[in-house]
């Protein structure tokens, strides 16, 4: 029996064992909160500040609308026989005018809020990924799992500020301009 054929089977055993130490090597795990780290970015506070800004005129005209409304159905509803017949009459057409108005502004804010919402959310969200992928390369993390999958995870696991400030860093906001002064009539 030669030596070969006697080392042949052990060195298949040792690079076996040797592959398999490699294998249960230490996985490093990290967890974050997508969804925190981006609502927590600049870009998305920013993003939400100018929605509010660019939805308030509407929004303040849909309140106004509400208040005709409150004011019409009080006048309805005061003294009875104090209102003719066509006072009423044009009362109530007011009315359902107005309803009318209020509910198509309505409609129409929520479409552009959640379109806009929609808009930013899945640019950002892209970028995001991006930003934890390479955040994970850095730190050699070989799995990043989403904090809503895991049932349970110790704190120092939790890369979501990480995140978070890599992203601002990697996308940072320009400021907004100053506001005009108001024009003097």
């Amino acid at each position: 029996m030669s030596f070969q054929k006697v080392l042949r089977p052990f060195l298949v055993c040792s690079a076996l064992f040797a592959a398999a130490q490699l294998a249960t090597a230490q996985t490093k795990v990290a967890v974050i909160s997508l969804q925190k780290a981006l609502f927590e970015t600049a870009e998305i506070k920013k993003a939400d500040a100018d929605m509010q800004a660019t939805l308030l005129p509407r929004q303040a005209q849909g309140r106004k609308l509400q208040e005709d409304l409150a004011a019409i159905a009080q006048k309805l509803q005061g003294d009875p026989g104090k209102l003719t017949p066509q006072a009423e009459f044009d009362l109530n057409a007011e009315g359902k005018r107005k309803q009318v108005e209020l509910t198509r502004i309505n409609e129409d804010l929520q479409a552009d809020a959640e379109k806009m919402r929609n808009d930013i959310l899945s640019k950002s969200t892209d970028k995001m990924q991006a930003v934890v992928k390479k955040l994970a390369e850095e730190k050699g993390y070989d799995l990043v799992v989403d904090t809503q999958v895991a049932l349970y995870f110790k704190p120092a696991m939790d890369i979501t500020g990480e995140a978070t400030a890599a992203y601002d860093k990697a996308y940072p906001v320009p400021p907004s301009p100053p506001a005009a002064p108001p024009v003097k009539k």
